[in-house]
């Protein structure tokens, strides 16, 4: 992506988040004039000084009001991130944040006379694979969780809002495989801090698919999502044109820390019946239980998406393959052992 002569305003949303941060330094080079949405100041050196730093939330008209003067551009990242069997308060808040506050960044941005959004969704609303099928963005959606369900819901209320003018369509969807890179949270996080503590062994074949994206081939999509003109109104799944076994996955991690990967698998059957003994047991008791079955359901699900149609219509090409994105996410991390 070349610098534009012209500088063009940009509203980001989730600017603080594991991917936001790549994002608003990626467009700061590419001389966009930035500004973040942020409910409370970001730590010291997280963004470029050339951010201007917009104070609201997404679920405040009046804030997302101010925070759209002059905007030419919206990238919606902010959301209620994926989280395993949560709470009753959690579940309004998925609701809250990610649906209302979606339909309430489209609105602003509507009246803002923005020209595109880009919205941030993923490719958990396919629900799980079936060790067969690769979904493409014609597969009829499954989501499971209640974040890939409001994430599905909140793509609706992105896709149906039209402007005015030659090209009506305000958004375009982006479905994010499995992110990782400096930024990395969640499973892969502690994937990675169990492997290098030689505490992790696989349960079952270890031959169940994963689709990932680097952090900085995200940020390299939503550039292209942005500026193309045929990219409104559509959905685009942005991956890495792999599908690796969970296996594979290991691999390249364990060859980034200089380990050898596991050389034992535990069965699933078992695991999955002395998972369940330790559940109720840990019920009985009134205590959470340290691993559940909805660890061991993610452990083993198979999510396998085409990158295709972002790689055709709009000519994405990712830079980092799974043992290149590896090798680069654990030198940010430090966790590679000398």
């Amino acid at each position: 992506m070349t610098n534009l002569n012209k500088p063009i305003r940009v509203l980001v949303t989730g600017g603080t988040g594991a991917v936001g941060p790549v994002l608003v330094r990626r467009l700061v080079q590419a001389n966009y004039q930035v500004r973040v949405l942020v409910r409370q100041p970001p730590r010291p050196g997280l963004l470029p000084s050339a951010v201007e730093l917009a104070a609201g939330d997404i679920t405040d008209p009046d804030s997302l009001e101010r925070a759209m003067a002059k905007v030419d551009r919206v990238f919606h990242l902010a959301a209620r991130l994926h989280l395993t069997n949560p709470t009753e308060q959690l579940l309004a808040d998925y609701e809250r944040v990610n649906l209302t506050g979606t339909g309430r960044v489209v609105e602003a941005a509507l009246r803002a006379g923005v020209n595109r959004l880009v919205f941030f969704s993923t490719i958990a609303v396919y629900g799980p694979g079936d060790g067969r099928t690769v979904f493409t963005e014609a597969s009829l959606p499954n989501p499971q969780s209640l974040y890939a369900q409001t994430k599905y819901r909140a793509e609706s209320v992105v896709l149906s809002a039209r402007r005015s003018g030659p090209s009506p369509s305000l958004g375009v969807v982006l479905r994010l495989a499995a992110v990782y890179g400096g930024g990395i949270k969640g499973n892969y996080a502690r994937l990675v801090t169990a492997l290098q503590k030689h505490q992790f062994l696989p349960v079952g074949s270890g031959h169940n698919r994963r689709t990932l994206i680097h952090e900085q081939d995200v940020v390299e999509a939503a550039l292209l999502a942005a500026e193309s003109p045929q990219a409104a109104g559509q959905i685009y799944n942005v991956t890495d044109g792999q599908t690796p076994t969970f296996n594979q996955i290991i691999s390249a991690i364990c060859q980034g820390l200089g380990h050898t990967p596991p050389r034992w698998h535990l069965p699933e059957e078992p695991m999955r019946f002395l998972v369940n003994l330790v559940e109720q047991g840990c019920h009985r008791l009134g205590r959470p239980a340290p691993i559940g079955h909805h660890t061991l359901d993610t452990l083993l699900e198979d999510v396998a998406v085409s990158g295709d149609k972002l790689q055709e219509e709009l000519g994405f090409y990712p830079n980092f393959d799974l043992n290149t994105g590896w090798a680069v996410t654990l030198n940010q991390l430090r966790v590679v052992e000398g």
